[in-house]
């Protein structure tokens, strides 16, 4: 049986509570043992991902006030491996004196696409034009100002591309409208142009409660069916200006929006045009997400300090780390369930094929289309040719794990 609270280590060391025992969770293990720190995860089950790893994971669900208080009890600082705990349950937790990071009032932003799009434009940050939508008639409305296509996406709950519909009619968001008032469109829904971007790309931030904060090299983020299958670190050809404009931009909203933790920003790479006519390189913020992120996978093997380090330090205010990348270029594929669901044998082909690869899997259950794990690949000497042989390796371990290639 799993007793009440971790035990603590001697020194003073602090230990950090992570409500959900997802993957983000589980690497957040290694770094955690580097630092000297004790993890205590609230995990759904036994056999959730971080429970694997983990000595002190007791089980219960992010939804129970009574579960995560108890859990909470036991830790110094709280934080989280997913943006679904309730408003309420973290208000009554902040009431009570429980150190969270990030706090409600940032973490509200990442939960509602509608807050995040109000107050990304209250501040003047680039974005898609948008709207809430409750009726057709507001639906019509706002494709008559920008034309169709359409993306509706649900406001609270959305992941991985679920969520998120194109609309080319009326007819398309209709079953959506019907649901106006419930779940994750319980204050309707958000309706965004259809942008007509060049290619995605991530930058993640790290910001203490001392506002100390620090940003990775911006990656691009390939994208198939609205789930993320590889990051390139850096972004190959990214212009200079925009990169800093990206930096400068995810410290101002981590700042404005009070963020501590990690966080990710999601953008569309689009054309923005000067007076004169002339093309330049921009963006629009597509998603925020507080915490540890998919596009920053590839900083555990490719970056001196990795997210989930970063995020270690940042929730109990300790000195940052250095977020400079080790190698010119990291190759990063995520692996996802196939029809074999016995790993081990393939896993350890690959391990002999290319004693170079970093193989992370997360100790879940094969099921098709589930991200099960990713393979990092480091290297390269800058230029397009090398990063073309990384990804080639990186890839071919991912799609050899899911049963795509058998050689």
């Amino acid at each position: 049986m799993t007793s009440p609270s971790p035990v603590r280590a001697e020194g003073g060391f602090p230990v950090v509570g992570i409500v959900g025992g997802g993957q983000l969770a589980r690497m957040c293990q290694p770094p955690a043992v580097a630092l000297s720190l004790t993890l205590s995860v609230l995990a759904e089950s036994p056999t959730a991902s971080a429970a694997l790893v983990v000595p002190h994971s007791p089980v219960g669900e992010h939804t129970d006030l009574a579960a995560v208080r108890e859990f909470a009890r036991g830790c110094d600082v709280v934080t989280f491996d997913h943006e679904h705990v309730p408003q309420e349950v973290l208000l009554a937790l902040q009431e009570e004196g429980v150190e969270l990071h990030p706090s409600p009032q940032a973490l509200v932003f990442a939960q509602d696409k509608l807050a995040m799009r109000r107050r990304l434009t209250e501040l003047g940050l680039p974005c898609p034009r948008w709207a809430q939508a409750r009726t057709g008639a507001d639906v019509e409305d706002f494709a008559a100002q920008v034309g169709w296509p359409l993306v509706a996406k649900a406001p609270r709950g959305g992941y991985d591309g679920k969520g998120v519909l194109v609309c080319r009619s009326l007819a398309d968001v209709q079953p959506w409208l019907g649901e106006v008032g419930t779940g994750g469109l319980a204050d309707g829904i958000l309706l965004e142009e259809a942008v007509d971007f060049s290619r995605e790309l991530s930058v993640m931030v790290g910001r203490s409660p001392s506002g100390q904060a620090a940003t990775w090299p911006v990656v691009e983020t390939v994208q198939e069916g609205g789930i993320n299958t590889e990051v390139l670190a850096p972004a190959p050809g990214l212009d200079d200006e925009l990169a800093v404009a990206l930096a400068e931009g995810a410290l101002r909203i981590a700042g404005e929006l009070g963020v501590t933790g990690v966080m990710a920003v999601e953008v569309f790479e689009v054309t923005g045009r000067r007076p004169d006519g002339s093309a330049y390189p921009t963006y629009l913020v597509n998603e925020l997400a507080m915490r540890p992120h998919n596009s920053g996978h590839w900083s555990i093997d490719g970056a001196v300090t990795s997210q989930f380090e970063q995020h270690l330090r940042a929730v109990l205010d300790l000195p940052l780390g250095d977020p400079s990348a080790r190698a010119p270029w990291t190759a990063s594929a995520n692996v996802l369930g196939g029809d074999y669901p016995e790993l081990y044998a393939t896993y350890k082909h690959l391990m002999a094929r290319d004693p170079g690869l970093k193989i992370h899997l997360y100790g879940k259950g094969v099921r098709p289309g589930r991200k099960l794990g990713h393979v990092t690949v480091c290297g390269g000497d800058g230029s397009a040719s090398s990063l073309a042989e990384l990804r080639g390796r990186s890839t071919h371990a991912a799609d050899y794990l899911r049963g795509v290639v058998t050689e």
